[in-house]
């Protein structure tokens, strides 16, 4: 709508300390990255003006150059994980070891601002349940994945295993924090029929898509087909992704089909995810053209209105889907920064055609094409 006035920056609080990832293939060393959950969010969010404020730990030793300054620990080191894959057929996904941990971050770490979302986003433990708690007085909706409150490492060679929620100390938070997501695999850990009377539920299925659960309500969302390289940081970027669609102002279904948008597009790369700006520029703008379309005015929603849980006709969610699934299929070959070698999706003249039509505005030059 001509001079319609867009909605207010959100702002977001995220905690969860950056790591380094080595990633082993049968026995050897294939790559090196920059880790933990933290990062991958902001590889999302820095694309879509969400004003963010990042709290993470790491050591002197930590060796990347990251847009949002982590707390340097002098007394402890960053934290490591190897991450194991297998050419052997029967091992399908990887085995995850914590050879090392930096401080866990404390209450008195968070800023006493307020904020509108707040993300618990821990991978090595590094959560408490007071930060938790803490998080919950400052941010209105707060956002956890479970791997922040059930992961346990094995005290022999640090390999990550899982402890049911309700033995943790973060179970009686639940009623207190408005979603909690959790891979298939992670949900096995937590009475979802349980859980869902407490606060809304994510569960991601990797190519099956995800389900949102609420009181009332299952949906399932669909899923983008992909070619899976490496599964780390895929659940980050669904989690950033549904954030990012909250923020402005689309529903709970449309949120949560973005987020398997950039969950689909982490997957495809080896270690840690990156996304052109052209490429992003390019969601974001649909995104906007989708908010406009269903909300006109963009005023507000209470967290609680039944909009956020109930799906558009089957048409209206369909051209969503096939919008981002053509701008994934386009131009994901060529802003991706895949692993050698790795399968790319042809495109058909009708996904190109689409994208075109969707995306009206002049091409961005991004830092690798200036290079």
């Amino acid at each position: 709508m001509v001079g319609e006035t867009p909605p207010a920056r959100r702002s977001c609080l995220v905690v969860g300390n950056c790591c380094h990832d080595v990633l082993i293939k049968d026995g050897g060393v294939i790559a090196e990255s920059l880790g933990g959950a933290a990062s991958f969010i902001s590889a999302v969010l820095d694309g879509f003006d969400v004003d963010c404020r990042y709290v993470s730990k790491v050591g002197p030793d930590f060796a990347y150059s990251v847009s949002h300054r982590p707390i340097v620990c002098s007394s402890s080191q960053t934290t490591l994980f190897h991450a194991h894959f297998s050419s052997e057929i029967k091992r399908r996904d990887r085995v995850l070891k914590r050879v090392r941990a930096c401080d866990p971050i404390a209450a008195s770490d968070l800023p006493d601002s307020e904020f509108d979302f707040g993300l618990a986003v821990g991978v090595g433990g590094e959560i408490l349940p007071e930060t938790l708690e803490k998080m919950i007085g400052i941010c209105e909706t707060v956002f956890v994945d479970i791997q922040a409150l059930i992961r346990i490492f094995d005290p022999a060679d640090g390999t990550v295993n899982h402890v049911d929620l309700k033995q943790t100390g973060f179970f009686h938070l639940l009623p207190r924090i408005g979603f909690l997501k959790a891979s298939s695999d992670e949900a096995l850990y937590v009475d979802v029929e349980e859980a869902r009377k407490r606060c809304r539920i994510l569960v991601t299925n990797g190519n099956e898509g995800c389900t949102v659960f609420t009181e009332n309500t299952e949906l399932k969302i669909a899923p983008f087909p992909t070619i899976q390289v490496d599964p780390t940081g895929a659940g980050d970027s669904f989690l950033a992704g549904l954030v990012a669609g909250i923020a402005h102002g689309l529903t709970l279904p449309d949120s949560a089909l973005l987020g398997n948008f950039f969950g689909s597009l982490t997957v495809r790369q080896m270690g840690h995810s990156k996304f052109d700006s052209q490429l992003l520029q390019r969601v974001k703008a649909e995104v906007e053209r989708r908010r406009v379309h269903h909300f006109g005015s963009h005023e507000k929603r209470d967290d609680d209105d039944d909009s956020d849980e109930k799906r558009d006709d089957d048409d209206d969610d369909e051209e969503f889907f096939r919008v981002l699934d053509a701008v994934r299929t386009v131009m994901a070959p060529y802003c991706l920064h895949e692993w050698p070698n790795s399968p790319r999706p042809k495109c058909s003249d009708q996904q190109r055609l689409l994208l075109h039509s969707v995306c009206e505005e002049p091409p961005i030059n991004s830092v690798q094409n200036k290079q």
